[in-house]
C-alpha cells in the first residue's frame, strides 16, 4: 500500500489503487468462485429462516400488554450484545483461525435455537425466555460477524469486493424478502414452535458449508496476544480518519433508522389491522426493496458519489417511515417501504463497501467489529429506545421524530462527508525499512526479547531551512501512520544544536510489536507517507530503537 504524495483535504491523500472501485467487474463475479459461492448459498438458506425467526418472536409477543416495548425489546435482544463483544469478537477472528471460530458458533446458534422450539413446543416461552434466548443468539451472532465479514478477501480478489460486499446485502434482504412471508404461512398454519424449528435447520446448512471450506493453508492467523491485539485495533482506528467517519454516518443513519424496526409489529397489527401474514407481507416489501437495490447497486455507484447515495438513500428510507406513521392502506404502506427497503440496502452497502476497502488485512476484523458494533449495536439501542419512546407519546409521534431525524442527517452530509479518497488506498502490506539494528548487525532483530519494552525509536531528519514547513507537514502525516501500526506516543522535536536536524520521536509498547509494525502492520499506503517525509531531507533519515536496560 513509493512515490511521493501529496495531502488531500480528507487528510488521506495519497495515490488510488486501479482495482479499488471494482470498475469493470460483473456483479456477479464473486459467485463465480466455488468456495464464495457454496458459503453465499447456504447462509441464504440460513438467513430466511433467520428472518422467519424474527416474525415468529416478535409476534409471539404482540398481542401482549405494552406490545410496543416489548416488540422493540425482542429486536434488541438480538442487536444489542454486539455492544458488549463485537471488539473481543474482532481480536478473535484476527488472531485465531476463522473457519473454525465461524463453525463452532454457527454450532452453538443451532444449540440454543433447537432448544427454543422445544420449550416453544411445550408452551414454556414468556417473554422474558424468549428475550433471554434471543440475547444469547445475538452474543453468538456478534461473536461471528467480524469474522465473516473479514474472511471475504480471502474468497474473491480485491478487486471484486464490492461485488461480494453488494451480493452480502443481496443475500440478507432475498432472505429478508422471502423469510417474513413463509414465516406468516407457517404462524397462520402451525405454531411458533415450528418456525423456531425450521430456522434451526437451517443454521446446518451454514455449517455444512464451513466445514467443507478447506482454507487456504498460507492464510494464517496474526498470532497477537489478546489484549495488546485488542488495544491495537483501538489505536489503528482512532487515527483512520476515514474510518471514523464511517462510523459517525452510520451511526446517523442507523440511530433513527432502527425505529421502523422495532415498531413496524405494532404498525402492522394495531394501526392496519393485519395479521401475522400481513406483517410478514410488509417485512417483505422492504426485502424486495433492498433486492431491488442490490440490483441497481453497480450502476448508481458508478454515476452518483457515495455521499449524494446516502443522502439518496436516507431520504428514500424516511419516507417509509413516514408512511408507516400517517397512513392507514397497508397497499399504500408496502409501496413505500419498498423504496425503505432500497435506501436500507444502499446505505448498507454504500458504508460496508466503503469499509471493508478501507482496512488493511492485519486489522480487518477488529475495524470491522467497531463498524458492527456502531450499525448493528445502534440499532439494538435504537430499536430499545424508540419503544420506550413510543410507550410514552405514541407509535405515530415516534415515527415522525425518527422520520425527522433522518432528514437532519442527511442535512450534516455536507459538513461530515465520506471522504473523498477513503476505500481507495493501497492497503497491501509492504516493508519499507531496513531491519532495526542490534549490536550493530541487522540480521539479529530477533535475538531481542519481543516482550521488551516500552521501545523509543527515534528518526533524524536533516533538511534545508527553506523546506522545513515542508517536512513538519509531511511529519504530522507519517505520525498519524506511526499510531495506526502501534505507536503510543508520536512527537517531532528540533535539535536546538542543530537546527537543521529534526526528530521523529514516538514509543511502541514491546519490541515484538515494534517488529509487528516493519513486518505486519506497514501498507503501502504508510510507506508512501514515509517516503514523501524522506524525499524532503538531504540525506537518508536514520534511525535508533532504544529500550530499557536489562534489570
Amino acid at each position: 500500500m513509493g512515490t511521493t504524495i501529496g495531502q488531500s483535504s480528507s487528510g488521506e491523500g495519497g495515490r488510488p489503487t486501479a482495482e479499488a472501485a471494482g470498475g469493470g467487474v460483473s456483479a456477479w463475479a464473486p459467485l463465480r468462485r466455488r468456495v464464495f459461492r457454496s458459503l453465499w448459498l447456504a447462509q441464504l438458506v440460513s438467513n430466511v429462516g433467520s428472518w422467519m425467526q424474527t416474525v415468529a418472536a416478535q409476534w409471539t409477543v404482540v398481542h401482549e400488554p405494552n406490545a410496543a416495548t416489548l416488540t422493540s425489546t425482542v429486536q434488541a435482544a438480538s442487536l444489542i450484545p454486539v455492544l458488549f463483544v463485537s471488539l473481543p469478537a474482532g481480536v478473535l477472528a484476527d488472531v485465531l483461525d476463522r473457519r473454525r471460530l465461524i463453525a463452532m458458533l454457527t454450532a452453538a446458534m443451532t444449540v440454543v435455537t433447537a432448544g427454543l422450539a422445544v420449550l416453544s413446543a411445550a408452551h414454556l416461552v414468556t417473554p422474558a425466555t424468549l428475550i433471554t434466548i434471543t440475547f444469547l443468539l445475538g452474543v453468538c451472532q456478534a461473536l461471528s460477524s467480524p469474522a465473516w465479514q473479514a474472511i471475504q478477501p480471502e474468497l474473491v480478489p480485491r478487486k471484486e469486493l464490492p461485488a461480494a460486499a453488494a451480493l452480502g446485502s443481496l443475500n440478507v434482504n432475498v432472505a429478508r424478502a422471502v423469510g417474513p412471508a413463509l414465516a406468516g404461512v407457517v404462524l397462520a398454519l402451525s405454531s411458533p414452535a415450528l418456525v423456531f424449528g425450521i430456522n434451526a435447520v437451517t443454521d446446518l446448512a451454514v455449517l455444512a458449508a464451513v466445514l467443507a471450506w478447506r482454507r487456504d493453508a498460507g492464510v494464517a492467523a496474526a498470532g497477537e496476544p489478546l489484549v495488546p491485539a485488542l488495544r491495537a485495533g483501538g489505536r489503528y482506528v482512532r487515527n483512520a480518519p476515514g474510518v471514523r467517519r464511517i462510523l459517525v454516518r452510520a451511526g446517523l443513519f442507523v440511530l433513527p433508522a432502527s425505529a421502523l424496526w422495532g415498531l413496524l409489529p405494532v404498525v402492522a397489527n394495531a394501526r392496519l389491522g393485519l395479521g401475522s401474514g400481513g406483517y410478514g407481507l410488509l417485512l417483505g416489501a422492504l426485502g424486495v426493496g433492498a433486492v431491488t437495490g442490490a440490483l441497481l447497486m453497480k450502476t448508481l455507484r458508478a454515476h452518483l458519489g457515495r455521499n449524494t447515495l446516502l443522502g439518496a438513500a436516507s431520504v428514500a428510507y424516511a419516507l417509509g417511515g413516514l408512511a408507516c406513521a400517517t397512513l392507514h392502506s397497508w397497499a399504500l404502506v408496502a409501496v413505500l417501504l419498498l423504496l425503505a427497503g432500497f435506501g436500507w440496502l444502499v446505505s448498507l452497502s454504500t458504508l460496508n463497501t466503503t469499509l471493508q476497502l478501507a482496512l488493511p488485512g492485519w486489522v480487518r476484523a477488529r475495524g470491522l467489529a467497531v463498524y458492527v458494533m456502531v450499525f448493528i449495536g445502534g440499532q439494538g439501542v435504537g430499536a430499545l429506545l424508540w419503544g420506550l419512546v413510543a410507550g410514552v407519546i405514541g407509535t405515530t409521534d415516534a415515527l415522525l421524530a425518527a422520520t425527522a431525524l433522518l432528514v437532519a442527517g442527511v442535512l450534516s452530509l455536507p459538513v461530515l462527508p465520506i471522504r473523498a479518497l477513503t476505500g481507495t488506498l493501497d492497503r497491501s502490506v509492504v516493508t519499507p525499512w531496513l531491519e532495526p539494528e542490534i549490536g550493530g548487525v541487522a540480521d539479529e532483530h530477533e535475538k531481542a526479547d519481543p516482550a521488551a519494552g516500552p521501545v523509543l525509536v527515534e528518526v533524524a531528519y536533516r533538511v534545508i531551512p527553506e523546506r522545513a514547513t515542508e517536512l513538519l507537514t509531511a511529519l504530522h502525516a507519517l505520525g498519524r501512520s506511526r499510531r495506526r501500526t502501534g505507536a503510543v506516543r508520536w512527537g517531532v522535536f528540533r535539535d536546538i544544536s542543530d537546527p537543521d536536524r529534526y526528530l521523529e520521536v514516538f514509543e511502541v509498547p514491546t519490541w515484538g510489536e515494534h517488529l509487528r509494525q516493519h513486518h505486519e502492520r506497514t501498507t503501502g499506503f504508510d510507506a508512501e507517507l514515509y517516503v514523501e517525509a524522506a524525499a524532503l531531507a538531504v540525506e537518508p533519515p536514520r534511525a535508533r530503537h532504544l529500550l530499557p536496560p536489562p534489570e
